[in-house]
């Protein structure tokens, strides 16, 4: 192969932060953090099943449920600026009606155990229950028309996020998950 058909490669270089400390250049990396936890003991195939299937859902639902929170955190920033009640009223219509028009098919093709779950989640993320959040927005009426059409199938709307005891798997799953480790 001649000169000219050397194929040229830029090496792969990765620009990072530095600092000077005594007068040397010494390159700054920021490490995210890793989190160890004792290993998990499967007494059953069942349980090994379950675990996994659990950190399935996880990973399908916690973008669902930060997407949920980001969605009421700047619907009730923008309700602030509205100046009367019947604009406020008008802009909840749109949401509701855009949010359902975007996402019902997205809803409807979870299963019971990832709604379960998405009820749980976005007590994790909105410190508030479903019921809480629809109970502000859409008022006592619809919120417990809500809650007693989701009692129907035994699920209710007020279910809290209990990280230090029924829910810690799902929390351990949920770090690892985030930073990348499962």
């Amino acid at each position: 192969m001649g000169k000219a058909q050397k194929l040229q490669t830029k090496p792969d270089v990765q620009w990072v932060e530095s600092c000077v400390y005594q007068g040397d250049t010494i390159p700054f990396v920021q490490l995210r953090n890793i989190y160890i936890y004792p290993p998990l003991k499967f007494k059953t195939q069942k349980e090994w099943q379950d675990y996994y299937r659990l950190v399935y859902n996880v990973k399908k639902i916690v973008p669902l449920s930060i997407m949920i929170h980001n969605t009421i955190i700047e619907t009730y920033e923008y309700l602030q600026t509205l100046p009367t009640e019947k604009a406020r009223k008008a802009h909840l219509k749109r949401v509701e009606k855009g949010l359902k028009d975007q996402y019902t098919a997205q809803l409807k093709r979870l299963s019971y155990t990832q709604g379960r779950l998405l009820i749980k989640l976005i007590d994790r993320e909105c410190n508030q229950s479903s019921y809480e959040i629809i109970k502000v927005f859409m008022g006592s009426f619809r919120a417990g028309f809500y809650q007693t059409f989701a009692s129907l199938f035994g699920v209710s709307l007020k279910k809290e996020y209990n990280a230090g005891k029924d829910d810690a798997l799902t929390e351990r799953v949920i770090t690892l998950a985030e930073n990348g480790q499962i």
